[in-house]
């Protein structure tokens, strides 16, 4: 299983991300280009010592992104209407979470293979970024050991 992140903008949320991913043994894709600079101290600050058991690939665009062999793009998006405890996760899925300002654009929604959705009380636009995909890796990891 894979962590894909879309051109992310937010240093912190970011080494939050690989953080997670280091524990959990994901892999992490990191789509450029960022809205900081990946050395950046605030990541370090968040990511601390974990990032060096991260085994990250970056890719310089989306279509480069595209050309790497992977299974199923399931894409993280408060725009989806299936809910991410009622979607079947597969051990070679690469999960995907957008910019924390915008998302993502139409053609990547295009072209993931399932878009899920986080729920949350009616009145509110997102959850943070890192809360969201850690609760959905929990999930997918849970599914993944039962098969």
């Amino acid at each position: 299983m894979r962590l894909a992140l879309f051109q992310p903008d937010i240093p912190q949320n970011t080494g939050t991300l690989l953080r997670l991913a280091a524990c959990t043994g994901l892999a992490v894709d990191i789509i450029e280009p960022c809205g900081f600079i990946l050395d950046d101290k605030r990541l370090r600050r968040a990511g601390m010592d974990y990032l060096e058991g991260v085994d990250m690939t970056r890719h310089i665009s989306w279509q480069r992104f595209l050309e790497e062999p992977r299974g199923r793009i399931v894409l993280l998006t408060t725009k989806a209407d299936t809910p991410y405890t009622e979607f079947d996760f597969a051990a070679d899925d690469c999960l995907l979470v957008g910019r924390e300002s915008a998302g993502v654009p139409p053609e990547v929604h295009e072209r993931a293979d399932a878009q899920l959705v986080v729920p949350m009380k009616a009145g509110f636009r997102s959850l943070n970024v890192a809360v969201c995909a850690a609760m959905v890796v929990g999930e997918a990891l849970r599914q993944v050991a039962l098969k």
